[in-house]
């Protein structure tokens, strides 16, 4: 809520008045973006939303995706491509480590859970406000940009030929990336991995057959991102 209210994406807030004590800083907020809070009761609020336990505040916003064009652009040094990813916690995880580790837009192609999600939007603690978001765009589409860009295209798979430690090595991290993660349940279709200049697992050097795909975006995210500032290459 903090977070939206900073980007100025609120276009109402409702407040229950019984909540009003500790929500002052967002009040503040509104106030400061020329925004009235609404009072509405607990049991009102509570219709609005699907949380077990509402915190007394809720606020509607405008949308806040952007064209593919805006989320994949010329001078971008990473951007993150969520390829058909089904799971909200996941898609919003996924987005706030896009976010931490300093990317400078995420896509969410056709067919993958909706930015709007309630718990997308949790998930991503924030995040989805702090960077372009674009959704609904073909993996091939999202690609194609990507190239004209100036991005290589790094596919993330657990059966890929290429090892993130070694493509870390070898500097070529180094270069400006667009990382695709697939669907949680079946990956990434044949079609899709061919469509990327390289095909990467994460080694695991324990017992565990596989990552979870928002701990896998992490790993990569984290690696290429300290790669490139490494290496001085990172426009941030």
């Amino acid at each position: 809520m903090r977070e939206a209210l900073r980007a100025g994406v609120v276009t109402d807030l409702y407040v229950d008045p019984a909540a009003r004590d500790r929500l002052g800083e967002l009040e503040a907020l509104a106030a400061e973006a020329g925004l009235r809070t609404q009072p509405l009761t607990g049991r009102d609020l509570a219709a609005l939303t699907d949380t077990v336990t509402p915190q007394g505040v809720v606020a509607v916003c405008r949308r806040v995706d952007v064209p593919l064009d805006q989320a994949v652009r010329p001078g971008s040094g990473l951007v993150v491509c969520c390829a058909q990813v089904r799971d909200p916690g996941n898609a919003g995880t996924v987005v706030r480590c896009a976010d931490a580790f300093g990317a400078d837009g995420v896509v969410l192609s056709t067919g993958s859970v909706e930015l709007t999600n309630p718990k997308t939007v949790r998930a991503s603690v924030g995040s989805l406000f702090h960077l372009p978001v674009s959704v609904g765009a073909e993996l091939s589409a999202v690609v194609a940009a990507a190239h004209e860009a100036g991005l290589q295209v790094l596919a993330a798979d657990g059966s890929g030929d290429a090892d993130l430690a070694e493509l870390s090595a070898g500097g070529e991290l180094e270069r400006p990336t667009l990382w695709v993660f697939g669907n949680e349940a079946w990956g990434m279709p044949a079609a899709d991995r061919a469509l990327a200049d390289r095909v990467v697992r994460v080694p695991l050097y324990g017992a565990a057959e596989s990552l979870n795909l928002a701990t896998a975006a992490a790993v990569c995210l984290w690696t290429s991102a300290t790669a490139q500032r490494r290496a001085g290459t990172s426009p941030g």
